[in-house]
């Protein structure tokens, strides 16, 4: 049993950096979905609500079920047709993108948006983990990735509601 979530919180981060993935990277995402909408919003800012997203619960434990299946799928421990499934990054399973909603829904119908838009474009970092150049499985990372970035949007834009609802 998890003694603490400060134990959970810091295994979350430590997969994310061992994955690749630094939490400034993270941090643009919500600068490339938010930038239009609030002057002034520097990376600091976004980079705080990262962290303020990573803090939760169920994030946590999103990102550790995640990447736990990438690494079992990258070290052929699942079972067929699932693995060629998760390794291939096949369009129609969706299982991913599900996990990756339990993340979006902390902060409401604005991440869903968010977190559609940036998964269609794929900006930065998630072009990177989505290219399977690597030989790593980022099936459930690239996901998780763009959810966090969409929550952390969301959470910003709830945070300053009369900049967020007018585009400049």
């Amino acid at each position: 049993m998890v003694k603490d979530s400060n134990e959970l919180h810091k295994k979350a981060l430590e997969l994310l950096d061992q994955r690749g993935v630094k939490l400034k990277d993270i941090a643009e995402l919500v600068m490339f979905l938010q930038q239009s909408y609030i002057n002034d919003l520097s990376y600091e800012v976004c980079l705080e609500h990262v962290e303020a997203v990573l803090k939760k619960r169920e994030v946590q434990n999103t990102v550790l079920t995640g990447i736990q299946l990438d690494i079992l799928a990258e070290k052929k421990q699942l079972m067929n047709p699932l693995l060629d499934i998760i390794v291939e990054d096949e369009g129609l399973y969706g299982i991913d993108e599900i996990l990756a909603l339990s993340i979006v829904n902390v902060y409401g119908s604005i991440g869903f948006t968010n977190y559609g838009y940036i998964d269609k474009i794929k900006p930065g970092i998630l072009k990177k983990l989505n290219s399977h150049d690597d030989n790593e499985v980022h099936t459930f990372l690239d996901d998780i990735v763009g959810a966090i970035a969409a929550a952390a949007a969301s959470r910003l834009a709830h945070a300053q509601p009369t900049k967020s609802d007018i585009t400049q």
